[in-house]
């Protein structure tokens, strides 16, 4: 008897849910339900167990950049998008908001269930600690333990377009965590309720709100705080030759810098990713600067 369906399952703190895929009538659909907690899915991703060949992204806080199984980066073969991030006006009655016990069916583009031996869920707004999640589930007549490695949060990301000599910030775009009261610089502050990844940041500089010049970025700074509890630069991104390109060609260098410290999180991570041509530097927090010593663009 053929196949007619396999099951997925991911489950972390305060987040689990079940992915049935199957085929119905000469059509394939993917169940996803939510077992505990909630999230708003974004994206799926599928592919088969063979990890070789390019790999699809979709742009921006939709990328599954930096997933693994068992160790390895995945290869996905398809991905489709669902919905933006951010739950909006609809709030808890957004069509891809899944709360406990929801379902919801998404049609898929296959041929054969053969197609599909690891299915992944990019999601926001979720239960989970994280408040996102990049999850990835294995086929389960091979169960994996799924991973599900904390993405790094940021007080204070700068797109630096101009540095001194000793690589101070002079002019570019500061953007904060949350926005200050007062906030004398009028400094841009992510919208309430965003969690501060690094996706987010570059969004919203991206975003009509901000209107961020991406190739004029000559380095991205990451501030937060330090063991003296003191807000310090933690690492920062030096864009190629010609600057960065496309949001794509900036996330890849950033999960590349993730990518080489291991398998940190937290405080920790940022401790690894402190780079030593910048260890000495004690860059002056943007609030302590004068009006006329840099450039909010």
């Amino acid at each position: 008897m053929p196949e007619t369906s396999k099951i997925f399952t991911y489950a972390v703190d305060g987040l689990a849910y079940t992915v049935t895929v199957y085929e119905e009538n000469g059509e394939f659909f993917a169940d996803i339900t939510v077992d505990e907690g909630a999230m708003d899915v974004n994206a799926i991703y599928f592919g088969d167990d063979d990890f070789s060949g390019s790999s699809v992204s979709l742009s921006g806080p939709l990328n599954m950049n930096g997933t693994r199984l068992d160790g390895e980066k995945v290869q996905w073969d398809e991905a489709t998008e669902l919905s933006n991030p951010g739950l909006g006006p609809e709030g808890e009655d957004k069509e891809t908001y899944l709360q406990t016990g929801d379902t919801m069916t998404v049609s898929l583009d296959i041929e054969s269930l053969d197609e599909i031996d690891i299915f992944g869920i990019r999601a926001t707004s979720t239960t989970n600690d994280a408040g996102s999640i990049k999850g990835v589930s294995g086929d389960p007549e091979e169960p994996e333990e799924p991973e599900d490695p904390e993405e790094p949060t940021y007080e204070k990301v700068f797109f630096g377009e101009v540095f001194s000599d000793s690589g101070d910030p002079l002019g570019g775009t500061f953007i904060l965590d949350e926005e200050p009261d007062p906030n004398p610089y009028s400094i841009p502050a992510l919208p309430e309720g965003t969690e501060p990844t690094f996706d987010n940041y570059l969004s919203y500089f991206l975003s009509e709100d901000i209107g961020g010049d991406l190739p004029a970025v000559q380095s991205v700074v990451f501030y937060g705080t330090g063991e003296d509890g003191a807000q310090e630069e933690l690492f920062r991104i030096d864009a190629p030759e010609g600057g960065f390109q496309s949001a794509d060609d900036l996330l890849a260098a950033y999960d590349d810098a993730l990518e080489a410290t291991g398998d940190l999180a937290g405080q920790d991570l940022m401790a690894a990713l402190s780079l030593e041509d910048h260890a000495e530097a004690d860059p002056e927090a943007e609030e302590d600067l004068g009006a006329d010593e840099f450039e909010l663009l």
